[in-house]
This record gives structure tokens, sequence and C-alpha cells, in this order.
């Protein structure tokens, strides 16, 4: 029997769970692969009333564009910047978080912390940012209120262009470590009680048992989240740092997402040669991300694979 017939004759005799994955397979093709025909249109002077194929055919003229833009070099170092920083800061915070965790033996205490560190993940985005807003007021704001109680001189830090990726990444850190530990807690659960005990036979203290048990244990959950985060590097969230943006911190809060949400609407004072927003420029941008992303991602996960063999396929 040919391979081909083997395969049939499996999906046949399991034909139940194909039945149960066909809701995702379909979902998948039709929000997540259809709409890529629309991609073509960075390839085009996009007009409306022409629709996609009608509109014509402009090449790499787009790219070109942007490459030539004086905006490039600036939102590319602001996005890099942006991502490198609240990946570096960020990444490793739920991981001690987790690992404290799991060494608390009182299982309320433990059940409490954790609850009030992932409760800051349910607020909303524009509710932080209104958040960063009243306590870092200028005028009432209770971060100043206490820089004058020590005598000095109140800051507008939202105004500040150097204090804008900082506010940005420590804001989010507070907002997602906590859930983001929830993954590996859940690895460190999966660890055999068995290594602890028999390590704490052997004399070993807490501290070598989270560096020679726990840490290795939950390695392969951190390596599998690092190479997702790489392939994320170039897109940093659109709502946060559009709500946190003005016109004094725009040198630093202009990154690919924002830019190409103003030009696709024209916002940034960009229009195509038919007077509209700039949908096809919009998409050209977009996909330039993509691509940088999709490289990253295939290299973080062929390096992975070499060096630790570790990887997403």
């Amino acid at each position: 029997m040919s391979d081909s017939k083997k395969t049939l004759v499996k999906i046949l005799r399991n034909y139940e769970l194909y039945l149960f994955l066909l809701p995702a397979v379909a979902y998948i093709i039709i929000f997540h692969y259809a709409p890529m025909y629309g991609v073509q249109i960075a390839f085009k002077e996009f007009v409306a009333t022409k629709g996609i194929t009608g509109s014509p055919w402009i090449g790499f003229d787009h790219f070109e564009r942007f490459f030539k833009t004086y905006q490039f070099w600036r939102v590319i170092r602001n996005t890099l910047g942006l991502s490198i920083y609240q990946l570096a800061a960020g990444f490793p915070l739920p991981i001690i978080l987790a690992l404290m965790l799991n060494s608390l033996a009182n299982r309320r205490y433990r059940k409490i912390v954790q609850t009030a560190t992932y409760a800051p993940y349910f607020i909303s985005t524009v509710v932080l940012v209104a958040m960063l807003q009243i306590f870092l007021s200028p005028r009432s704001g209770l971060v100043n209120m206490a820089i004058q109680l020590l005598g000095g001189a109140p800051v507008h830090f939202t105004a500040k262009s150097e204090l804008f990726k900082t506010l940005y990444v420590l804001s989010g850190i507070w907002q997602n470590t906590g859930w983001n530990a929830i993954i590996y807690i859940a690895a460190l659960s999966g660890i055999d009680p068995e290594l602890h005990t028999a390590a704490v036979v052997d004399g070993a203290s807490r501290f070598k048992r989270i560096l020679y048990i726990d840490l290795p244990g939950i390695t392969p959950t951190a390596i599998i989240l690092l190479i997702l985060n790489m392939g994320h590097i170039m897109s940093i969230g659109f709502e946060k740092v559009f709500l946190m943006q003005n016109d004094l911190n725009i040198t630093a809060s202009e990154v690919i997402s924002t830019y190409v949400y103003k030009v696709g609407l024209g916002l940034g004072g960009t229009k195509s040669t038919y007077g509209m927003p700039d949908y096809g420029y919009s998409a050209a941008v977009g996909l330039f991300n993509s691509a940088i992303n999709f490289t990253l991602l295939v290299i973080t996960n062929r390096l992975s694979k070499k060096f630790t063999e570790i990887s997403l396929w």
C-alpha cells in the first residue's frame, strides 16, 4: 500500500478528530490566508473605485519611497530600540517571578501574590495610559507631588522624548509580568517532585535546586517563547504607543505601526497620486515589517536548533 493510501486510511479511521480540527483550519484559511490576497496593493497605486485588480501596477515604487523618506531611519531606530529594550528588561522577570512563587512554602500567600501580580493584565490599554497621565501629571500627579516634597522641581514625564521608552517598558512590565509568569509556573509544576526530594536528601540548598532542577526544567519553554518574541521584534503594539504619543515626544515614539496608521489614513499629510489616503504605501511598509519579522523568526529558530536542539520546527 502506498504512503498516500496509508494516510487516507488513517484519516478515515480517525475522521472524528479531523472534524473537530476542521473549524480551526477553516478559521485560519478564511481570516489569515484569504486576506493575504490584498497584499498585492503594496505593489500597486491602489484606487478604491478601480479595486485591487484594476489598480495600476507600480512594482517596488512604494518600497523605494519608504527607504528614501527622512522618517525611515527614525521609525526603524525607534521600533528596534523599543522592542529590544522591552525584551531585555521584560523577558527575564516572569521567569524570576515564577521561580520565586514556586519557592514559597505558604500556598495561601503564594496565591495572593500571584493574583495581585497578574491582575494588572486585565486593565485595558486606554485605562493604563490614563493612569500614567494622572500619576505623572506635572501639576497634580503623585510622583511629582513626592518630588516637590523632597525639594525638587516637577517633571513633565510624558513630554520628554528621552523618557518615553522607559515609561512604555516599565508600565508594560507592571502590566504583563504576572500574567506571563503563569506559563513558567505551569512548566515548573510539570517537574518531577522526586528530583527535589532526592536533591534535599543529598543536602542541596534551595538555591541549588532552583539552579540545577527548576531552571533546566523551564529552559525549553523559555527558549520557545524567546523565539516567538524575536518573531515580533519589529511589531510594537500600536494602541499603547499611539495613546502615549504627543507632539513633544514624537521623535522617540514614532514607530512603524503608528507611521503605517497615519500614512494609511492620510493623517501625516501623505496622499496618493489620486488624492486618496495612501493605502498602497502603508501596505508596503507593513509588508516590509512582516518580512523582517519572518526573517528574524527563521534565523532565531535555526540558531536555537543548532545550539540547543530546541526549535519551533
